[in-house]
């Protein structure tokens, strides 16, 4: 199964549109990761204790993409982007995009 930013794949063509699939999470660090990147933060540059939690969340959003696309018996995501946000102090990141089903083209 293929998930990418292009509108298509390339060698496939798109056979049917099954329509948008997301994911989304919202997450905080926890106290002692607070504690570490706010010190960290007095120097500037960047947070590594952040950075993982952004990263892992982008997996996670990817992971339930990937599992809605297929329970709607997609065997690809097309057009898949990230958006972020902040609800207070909670990082929120969204990954979204077009389920779809591609056949490889004719040799």
């Amino acid at each position: 199964m293929f998930m990418v930013t292009t509108n298509d794949v390339p060698g496939y063509r798109i056979t049917q549109v099954l329509g948008e699939v997301m994911g989304i999470t919202v997450r905080a660090a926890d106290f002692g990761r607070s504690i570490t990147a706010g010190f960290r933060s007095l120097g500037g540059g960047e947070i590594p204790e952040y950075t993982q939690i952004m990263y892992d969340s982008r997996q996670v959003v990817m992971q339930r993409m990937w599992a809605e696309a297929q329970a709607r018996g997609a065997n690809a995501v097309i057009a898949m982007r990230f958006d972020t946000g902040a609800i207070g102090t909670y990082s929120e990141v969204c990954g979204y995009g077009t389920a779809v089903i591609i056949e490889p083209l004719p040799a």
